[in-house]
């Protein structure tokens, strides 16, 4: 099986980008950890990220039509794009919304996600490890 983790704008900046909000792992950090717990579940994790709304519009409507499980980090997409959301809400297999800190916790226009009404869970304030949790509740579900 196949996974998508997708990660949206300013996440190929992590470990420099707000540490303390952040943590200190970088985004080729991130995808190391993710293709090795895919390895150890059985399954295949492709890592992307970027800073360009259409193309993960299109990296969705290719999981869409693929039916690939999707662990997504929508950024600052998450709160306001509808585009996102209706890419989202054609997903064919589990979509699992994912978030380095606690978005309740901060500013109050991190706190609605546009994401959440379509996606299977959503894991928000673990820092990177959300991303290995939302592979393995994956795992469960194959």
């Amino acid at each position: 099986m196949k996974v998508l983790v997708l990660n949206g704008p300013n996440l190929n900046r992590l470990g420099s980008r707000e540490p303390l909000i952040y943590g200190s792992t970088t985004h080729a950090d991130l995808a190391e950890m993710c293709v090795a717990e895919g390895k150890e579940l059985g399954f295949e994790v492709e890592v992307r990220q970027t800073n360009h709304e259409g193309e993960m519009v299109g990296w969705l409507h290719e999981a869409a039509d693929a039916s690939i499980p999707v662990v997504l980090n929508g950024a600052a997409w998450t709160h306001y794009s509808i585009a996102l959301r209706d890419a989202c809400s054609q997903l064919t297999a589990p979509l699992v919304e994912v978030h380095i800190s606690n978005i309740h916790q901060r500013e109050e226009f991190r706190h609605h996600s546009v994401i959440s009404a379509v996606a299977n869970g959503v894991i928000a304030g673990l820092g990177v490890e959300g991303y290995l949790l939302a592979l393995r509740w994956l795992a469960l579900k194959k």
